[in-house]
């Protein structure tokens, strides 16, 4: 990896996993979210404060807390991705992914990717340093915890969410692999959670993405994404997911919401929230690449129980 530092912004050259390449050679929305990650952690590291000396001297974990993905193009397992991120205020970056595309040198540049990120410094109660934060990062440091907390969850926190509107509840139990600093789920593991209930969900409606694949030749895409942490769960925590379709667009993408909670004194507590634009892309022949157009029995199957 390389990395330059230009004004306040950091570049970096980076390439996207090759365990997001699960259709053909393209590379599912899950990457670009680790590549915008990876990025803001450079500008950190590049000021001396990078993540492991945080924690060990000052006893803050940096946490992404807030992501949101456009997502204009594609990238391919072999692409190789400028990643340029620039500060604002409050602990927010813009971080724009870009790709060359064709062989001539002086060709321009095309963004695959354009996201708003929030990050902040959590108190990690077991961390072994306790040093004053810098004062430059000084506003960026929260509390562990918090969340929205709602309704009282009941015998069945499923049912109640169910009762409440959700259009699917998928009940989990936190990992430590999905987890940071030995505690707190992390950013990352609410973006594969995202991956993961859509696919449950799609499986559920009888449009799974095998089938989906196999008779038709359509693979899911996104258009945008936002992962946005709103409090701390932590790890081997039970955790209700919930997905709702809220809108058709034109017959051809979907809006949808995931919500996460768990439950604290008897309530439910909404620790993480998510919207995803999904379509469908032709993955093969001739049209491959253009987004496919749902038909009516599509449609109703993956807007059943929402909208």
């Amino acid at each position: 990896m390389t990395t330059a530092v230009q004004n306040a912004s950091v570049t970096l050259s980076a390439r996207p996993g090759f365990e997001g390449a699960n259709i053909r050679t393209w590379i599912g929305f899950k990457h670009f979210a680790y590549l915008v990650e990876q990025g803001v952690l450079q500008w950190f590291r590049e000021r001396g404060y990078g993540p492991g000396r945080l924690y060990h001297e000052h006893g803050v974990g940096l946490s992404v807390r807030d992501c949101s993905l456009l997502l204009p193009a594609v990238l391919d397992v072999d692409d190789e991705v400028t990643v340029t991120v620039t500060p604002g205020a409050g602990g927010r970056f813009a971080v724009r992914l870009g790709v060359r595309r064709g062989d001539d040198p002086g060709s321009g540049e095309v963004t695959a990717c354009r996201s708003r990120v929030r990050v902040a410094l959590v108190r990690e109660p077991e961390a072994p340093g306790s040093a004053p934060v810098p004062s430059e990062l000084a506003g960026l440091v929260e509390e562990p915890g918090g969340g929205e907390v709602g309704v009282p969850a009941g015998d069945d926190p499923a049912e109640t969410l169910r009762a409440a509107g959700a259009g699917f509840v998928w009940p989990w139990r936190v990992p430590y692999f999905y987890c940071q600093y030995s505690e707190r789920m992390q950013h990352s593991g609410y973006v594969r959670v995202l991956e993961e209930v859509v696919d449950r969900y799609l499986a559920d409606r009888g449009v799974s993405v095998g089938r989906m694949l196999r008779e038709r030749g359509w693979i899911p895409v996104v258009s945008r994404a936002r992962i946005e942490v709103r409090g701390d769960a932590r790890l081997e925590e039970p955790m209700w997911v919930t997905f709702t379709v809220t809108d058709l667009l034109k017959d051809v993408t979907y809006d949808a919401r995931m919500d996460c909670h768990v439950v604290r004194d008897g309530r439910l507590v909404r620790v993480a929230t998510a919207t995803i634009l999904h379509g469908y892309a032709v993955s093969r022949g001739t049209e491959a690449g253009r987004l496919a157009t749902l038909d009516p029995d599509t449609a109703a199957a993956i807007t059943a129980g929402g909208r």
